[in-house]
């Protein structure tokens, strides 16, 4: 399994609906549940979010791989938790 990093902001409304969204995905799809995610608020910790090249929140990265940006549906964030729990590709 790939880790999710997940950005967002308390007050942003796409942010609170996303999150009732992957809150759904993991009742519904247990094997979900091995999934690591990482939530990182921004305003509380800037010092990760400049590290990473992103404008918008919603924010999903998988394995540091910018997969979403912005106003998210339930279907791009299953889309983002079937990608993370793909096996890693071994290249070479």
């Amino acid at each position: 399994m790939k880790k999710i990093t997940y950005f967002y902001l308390e007050a942003c409304p796409y942010c609170k609906q996303a999150r009732r969204w992957m809150d759904e995905l993991l009742l519904q799809n247990p094997e979900y549940n091995a999934l690591e995610i990482v939530q990182i608020e921004e305003r509380k910790h800037p010092e990760i979010a400049n590290k990473f090249d992103y404008y918008y929140v919603p924010t999903y990265y998988v394995d540091d791989v910018k997969v979403h940006e912005g106003a998210a549906s339930r279907e791009k964030i299953e889309m983002v938790f079937h990608m993370a729990s793909q096996p890693a590709v071994a290249v070479g």
